[in-house]
């Protein structure tokens, strides 16, 4: 078996290799066109002729490319005809011509993928950007925990971000050469024996694909690419970990804790294009160093200048500045995952791992659209403007972009810290996020689907909660509302017949499901009901739903037909978010009161509503 797992590494390598280099061939040719990665920062022959050899025309950045002798491009060695290196500069055209002229013979010599022929400087200096030292003042980053994770704050490192799709292709080629070498090298050591008297019995019947070599590769690319990476991370981990390998759980785990920022030289540019060549005057202070860091973006400490000050009412603000490139990138950089996870098969059929890429494009889309966010945060404002608990930030409009979200800076502390306040407070806190669930679902329509706990500020002076956030945010269609609605309803009142109905009706069955298939779906909708049948005070510090939903998920991923409703990726993401917080807080929450009251106010479709004898 070890044999054929070395040939079917190899084979796999093969295959996504050839694809890297014929999409990197053609970035490189639609770049080389539209003359995004030139520069004039390159030295140039300064009496050549306009035209000839050594003609400061067009150069590209990171590498000179003429029609003379090429030039050494590295100590590595790399074989192939070379695309010829000049000290000079060329037209576009015979560019082009010596791309094509090379790609017949372009061959992998290195797991960063420098067979390209085009210089890269190693190890962390891409295409556009720079590798600077980490401040002294290192800032940190508050993580998402799940219900095992870890406690630690993340510490906050600078890494120069890939922006182009050139660049970030090249270090999603290094991630999938390097991991089939790994896997390959995997395979050789247990099929030779090599080392087997140190290792596990549980290591060697794990995919070879799983080693700790393989494992630390993905951390550290994805932590570094950030983007559609984090999203899918993120999408993957809210399925529960035992419906994936401990391996692939202890991935998605650190890649959620590790944390990158994006330094201020590349920052600048994007304010510049965004808010004006001039944006630090908007501000009378602007900390470099984020004191945040997310997926798509990162948030910087800043104070308004006077003016604006008086016009506004506030002083200190947060300014969320997108990564450069990211919006850019998110389609080929979920194609290049999607191609990583079905070569490696580390996912269960049953995660449908098409259906999840296709809703993360969408929801990444929407989240890289801060003005869409910048609207979303002004109409939860509207929403909760006489709400006594929770409070949203203002915005300030004349600093805020598509790439770029000015708004007010709201005090209080993270949930993480409420662990420790006092039984009551922890009850109010819990009652009141239920209560933000159920009305965003069934009196709002519209809700914010990020569970981050870092979006959640709990100021205990004032006892409100502050809402941060909100490129997540989404409407439901109403007749998805209607059926979810039905199917929450049957599960409090028990009844199992009306579950099952419910759920074909919304799309999690199909009617041809296996009986053990049909059970554990509606044994698991039973168990999210309970909360809402239990009258009284329900306590999330004694509940059994989590660990009785989690024994049903590794057979409805063996035997499921088809994929959950798109609708509920974000819904279930933020509900069980608001679970997992009420669980970790201990607190005791009046469910079916706030069920009850809420529900029935809430208008079907077809003009009817909920009575509740």
């Amino acid at each position: 078996m070890a044999l054929a797992d070395a040939y079917l590494v190899l084979r796999a390598t093969k295959r996504v290799a050839r694809l890297v280099v014929r999409e990197a061939v053609s970035g490189v040719e639609e770049h080389v066109r539209t003359s995004s990665l030139f520069s004039t920062g390159i030295p140039q022959a300064q009496d050549a002729a306009p035209g000839s050899e050594g003609s400061p025309t067009d150069t590209f950045n990171g590498a000179w490319i003429g029609k003379g002798t090429p030039q050494p491009l590295s100590s590595s060695g790399l074989c192939g005809p070379p695309i010829c290196l000049h000290p000079g500069s060329l037209d576009r055209s015979h560019l082009l011509r010596s791309i094509k002229q090379s790609q017949a013979g372009i061959r992998i010599a290195t797991a960063d993928l420098s067979y390209l022929r085009l210089y890269v400087p190693p190890p962390l200096i891409c295409l556009r950007g720079e590798q600077l030292q980490l401040p002294a003042d290192k800032p940190y980053i508050d993580t998402p925990d799940d219900e095992i994770g870890s406690e630690k704050r993340a510490e906050l490192q600078a890494a120069s971000m890939p922006s182009t799709r050139v660049s970030r292709l090249f270090h999603y080629g290094s991630l999938a050469v390097g991991i089939g070498f790994g896997a390959l090298g995997e395979a050789t050591r247990r099929w030779s024996g090599i080392g087997s008297s140190s290792s596990s019995s549980s290591e060697s019947t794990s995919s070879v694909f799983l080693t700790k070599s393989n494992m630390d590769r993905i951390v550290d690319k994805l932590s570094r690419m950030r983007g559609a990476a984090l999203k899918l991370g993120q999408m993957l981990s809210i399925q529960d970990s035992k419906s994936m390998s401990p391996e692939i759980t202890e991935v998605l785990q650190r890649v959620q804790n590790s944390a990158n920022y994006v330094p201020i030289s590349q920052i600048d540019k994007s304010l510049r294009k965004e808010i004006g060549q001039q944006w630090r005057e908007g501000f009378s202070n602007f900390n470099d160093t984020p004191f945040a860091a997310a997926s798509i973006g990162q948030v910087h400490e800043a104070e308004l200048n006077p003016q604006l000050q008086t016009e506004h009412q506030m002083t200190k603000v947060a300014v969320k500045v997108q990564y450069p490139g990211v919006a850019n990138s998110i389609d080929s950089d979920l194609n290049n995952m999607q191609s990583l996870l079905m070569m490696s098969k580390l996912l269960p059929r049953g995660m449908y791992l098409e259906n999840t890429i296709k809703v993360a494009r969408k929801e990444l889309h929407w989240e890289c659209d801060y003005k869409r966010e910048a609207e979303a945060m002004i109409h939860f404002g509207q929403l909760l403007a006489d709400d006594p608990v929770f409070v949203v930030p203002r915005l300030v409009p004349e600093l805020s972009s598509k790439m770029v979200l000015t708004a007010e800076y709201m005090e209080g502390e993270h949930m993480k810290m409420a662990q420790s306040l006092s039984q009551e407070v922890r009850d109010y806190i819990g009652t009141n996020i239920m209560r933000l669930c159920l009305q965003e679902l069934f009196e709002f329509e519209f809700m914010q689907t990020d569970p981050n706990w870092a979006n959640f500020l709990y100021n205990a002076q004032t006892k409100k909660i502050a809402l941060l956030d909100f490129g997540a945010s989404r409407a439901f269609d109403k007749s998805f509302l209607d059926k979810y609605l039905m199917t929450l309803k049957a599960a409090m009142e028990g009844d199992r017949e009306a579950c099952r109905h419910w759920s074909t009706e919304l799309g999690f069955l199909t009617g041809y499901e296996a009986d053990i298939m049909t059970q554990a779906h509606v044994d698991s909708v039973l168990e999210i009901g309970k909360p809402f049948a239990a009258g009284g005070l329900y306590d999330f510090g004694s509940q059994t739903v989590s660990d009785n939903v989690r024994s049903a998920i590794p057979v409805m991923l063996r035997h499921r037909l088809t994929p959950p409703p798109d609708e509920t990726y974000s819904l279930h993401r933020k509900l069980s978010g608001a679970f997992l917080l009420c669980i970790r807080l201990r607190a005791r929450v009046p469910c079916q009161d706030l069920f009850k009251a809420i529900t029935s106010k809430y208008t079907f479709g077809d003009g009817s509503q909920l009575s509740y004898e």
